[in-house]
């Protein structure tokens, strides 16, 4: 099978990545929901076993999937700036990514969080304060960085610098990237070690810092380098395999283990795992998923006002669950079945607003 694809390919097989990646972000805190690991706004602690199963889904979906979203930001950004200009470029991601993130703070979180002031006994202007958090909305706070600092490194660099020559990648880059994100990753953990929470900021997995970085750049580098057109389809194939193993050698060993081994094995098996899904996802994507009909433009063009609004949709189903005795994993199963179709339509309900498309 040929490894070039076109434009057209490349979109379209993104834009079905995003869809996927949205659809884990939403299934992701439906298991946090209802797991053992308390970091959503509303939390029903399993009762039961399977509450584990939610755990290590939480556990796998966390080692690579915002990380695949910051690598597709990356990719996107270098064409949007040459498109734009630094100014618009700049102008257009605070529009676009700053009006989110207010109407998060300033609206959705005192509905998604109200929960949290019934159980206090305080002012409700203290608990809206105390409690200023981004939530999800994190990843476009980092994104907002991120976009402002790619806007001042071109500034510093003539137009020609800028460009690079398509160049595929070699199987060694892949291997020195792993290793070296594990390094990074495990020495960074040592100053900001798992658990670590910033306050106002609201960044609820800092310990991936670097692995968010060095995706946003490899994603910008991707889209110089002509990487998504150029990787061959036996990589796809390799890079499931890969994060099978991995995660089968990797993952048993880290848990099994205790102290700075374990914490070595555990930034070893993330680094690895997240490139190898990562490379299997997108090759497997654009060979196989490279088509977008009515239905996938849809689900597409509402991914972002679903990640944006994902939360409000949780937590009122999981209140209005609440009554509902069963296992944690049949109650996650409930609530996700309910939650993906109710995240999209609401979403198009917010982005039939006067505007919203402006922004959405």
């Amino acid at each position: 099978m040929t490894t070039q694809t076109g434009t057209r390919t490349r979109l379209y097989a993104i834009d079905n990545l995003r869809i996927v990646l949205t659809a884990l972000v939403v299934a992701h805190h439906a298991a946090l929901t209802y797991g053992n690991i308390p970091l959503w706004f509303y939390v029903e602690p399993a009762k039961d076993p399977s509450g584990i199963l939610l755990d290590i889904l939480v556990t796998v979906n966390q080692a690579f999937f915002m990380g695949f979203f910051f690598l597709i930001s990356g990719f996107f950004t270098p064409g949007s700036h040459d498109r734009k200009g630094g100014r618009a470029f700049v102008r257009d991601r605070l529009i676009r990514l700053g009006i989110p993130l207010l109407a998060f703070l300033l609206l959705l979180r005192p509905l998604v969080n109200f929960g949290g002031y019934l159980a206090l006994d305080l002012p409700y202007w203290q608990y809206y304060l105390a409690s200023w958090d981004p939530g999800p909305m994190w990843f476009v706070e980092v994104l907002i960085v991120f976009a402002l600092a790619y806007a001042a490194w071109r500034a510093l660099l003539r137009p020609a610098q800028a460009e690079r020559a398509p160049a595929p990648v070699r199987p060694l880059w892949i291997v020195a990237f792993v290793l070296g994100l594990a390094v990074v990753t495990f020495l960074w953990r040592f100053p900001v070690p798992t658990g670590t929470y910033v306050p106002v900021l609201g960044l609820p997995s800092p310990q991936f810092l670097p692995q968010y970085v060095s995706m946003f750049v490899l994603g910008c580098v991707a889209h110089r380098r002509g990487w998504f057109e150029t990787l061959p389809a036996r990589a796809g194939r390799f890079g499931l395999a890969a994060a099978g193993v991995s995660s089968a050698v990797l993952l048993p060993a880290a848990l099994l283990t205790t102290g700075a081994t374990s914490q070595a094995l555990m930034a070893l098996w993330e680094s690895a795992f997240a490139v190898s899904m990562i490379l299997g996802m997108t090759v497997l994507f654009r060979e196989r998923h490279n088509r977008q009909g009515p239905r996938g433009r849809f689900l597409s063009n509402h991914a972002f006002t679903v990640y944006l609004i994902h939360p409000l949709v949780l937590v009122a189903l999981g209140w209005a669950l609440r009554w509902l005795e069963a296992p944690a994993v049949a109650k996650f199963a409930v609530l996700l079945a309910l939650a993906l179709p109710a995240c999209w339509s609401a979403a198009y309900l917010v982005r039939s607003l006067p505007y919203a498309k402006r922004v959405l």
